[in-house]
């Protein structure tokens, strides 16, 4: 039958299906060639649900255009209209179904960090948590390198077509102010992102190692003092989430002189802590509180408003004196232009994720509590905390190393 033919078939032999006096040099030969070539057309996810009732409505109408050699003008608008509109119900039915579908194959999450920093920790268990939602695979994807610049690079320039996600942390928001604070062409802003849920916020506490002999931040500040370049801090890289904190206290306690190791991530830092690269660490709660409950490093105080749940003994800079506040959250983003409907999936499925029974015991192996926001008010949030930021970069300037 005709409706029955090959979806490969060129234009020429689509024409050729036509009745013997709808040839190509008729104006209602072409008209019908240009309805089939639209309905050939449909897009693929929805061929099979879509493509056979279109080409049964162009055929009809054309076969009933044959039947009387004199119709009148309003019988052929008539019929003309139905196809059109037959057509296009069709192209609409198929958008809606690929839509609906959503997803139909893995789901990739960019981590721009080595394995062990916060978004890692924090993101392996939410995606495990959003297989069985979706049924399809979702898997983490590490991308590592500039303090999480380059997964961000990455993510920002990914199809916006819902199968490449990122997950991303504080210093996503001062990227872009960095670039200019040297002059550079920023390579990607907050702009290029749309922001779908932030899954915790983690305050950042101070530690050191075991090796140290600092009990408070007390002895830590007066030994900096005494001993200046002396005492090395690691972080997640040049104006990482993990140097920004630690910068802003060394302005704070009487802008110590420390010497800063950047590393590539929050693991990488942490490691170069324990094996005594370093001597200080601003870290996440998320991923130090195993060495500090095993003895390996030691907490002298919190960047939270309140002292940590999981860390009860440790002061908050605020009560020692310092007016000083940063939060380590962790964020899932999509690139910009990810269409609507994928984007309120993501949002349904993010959240049914996050408040799982699996995914909030893992938060609490990890000394979080979930600080879940879902799109509206994760995008308040980042706006006011990207200006933050972006005032700390500017405020501790340019360092080269």
């Amino acid at each position: 039958m005709f409706v029955a033919a090959s979806y490969a078939q060129s234009a020429p032999a689509r024409q050729s299906q036509l009745p013997a006096d709808s040839g190509p040099g008729s104006p209602f030969g072409r008209f019908a060639a240009a309805i089939l070539d639209r309905a050939w057309t449909l897009d693929d996810t929805a061929r099979g649900a879509t493509r056979g009732g279109a080409l049964r409505n162009a055929t009809i109408a054309i076969r009933r255009r044959k039947i009387g050699q004199r119709e009148d003008d309003v019988s052929i608008f008539s019929r003309r209209s139905f196809v059109l509109g037959s057509g296009a119900a069709a192209l609409l039915a198929g958008r809606s179904f690929a839509q609906d579908a959503y997803p139909t194959r893995t789901i990739t999450v960019i981590n721009p960090f080595p394995p062990g920093g916060a978004s890692d920790v924090v993101s392996r268990p939410l995606v495990a948590a959003m297989e069985p939602i979706v049924k399809q695979p979702v898997i983490i994807e590490t991308k590592a390198g500039a303090a999480g610049a380059i997964g961000a690079q990455f993510a920002a320039t990914a199809k916006p077509d819902g199968y490449t996600l990122l997950s991303h942390i504080t210093s996503i928001s001062g990227f872009a102010e960095v670039d200019r604070l040297f002059g550079r062409q920023p390579k990607f802003t907050n702009a290029d992102f749309i922001p779908l849920a932030r899954v915790v916020a983690d305050p950042c506490v101070i530690i050191v190692n075991d090796q140290q002999k600092w009990t408070s931040l007390k002895d830590f500040i007066d030994d900096a003092k005494a001993h200046p370049n002396q005492i090395i801090y690691s972080s997640s890289g040049l104006y990482g989430a993990l140097h920004i904190p630690m910068a802003l206290f060394a302005k704070a306690a009487g802008d110590l002189k420390l010497r800063h190791l950047p590393t590539a991530g929050g693991g990488p830092a942490l490691t170069a802590l324990l094996g005594n690269n370093s001597q200080a660490l601003a870290s996440s709660v998320s991923a130090c509180l195993s060495q500090i409950k095993a003895g390996k490093a030691r907490a002298l105080a919190s960047f939270g408003g309140e002292r940590s749940k999981a860390l009860p003994e440790v002061p908050t800079l605020k009560e020692l004196g310092f007016n000083l506040e940063y939060y380590l959250w962790v964020g899932m983003f999509a690139p910009k232009g990810t269409p609507d409907a994928v984007v309120s999936k993501l949002r349904t499925v993010l959240s049914e994720a996050a408040h799982t029974d699996s995914f909030k015991a893992a938060l609490v192996n990890l000394g979080q509590d979930l600080a879940y926001l879902d799109q509206p008010e994760f995008a308040k949030f980042w706006d006011a905390d990207a200006q933050r930021i972006q005032d700390a970069v500017r405020q501790i300037g340019k360092v080269e190393g």
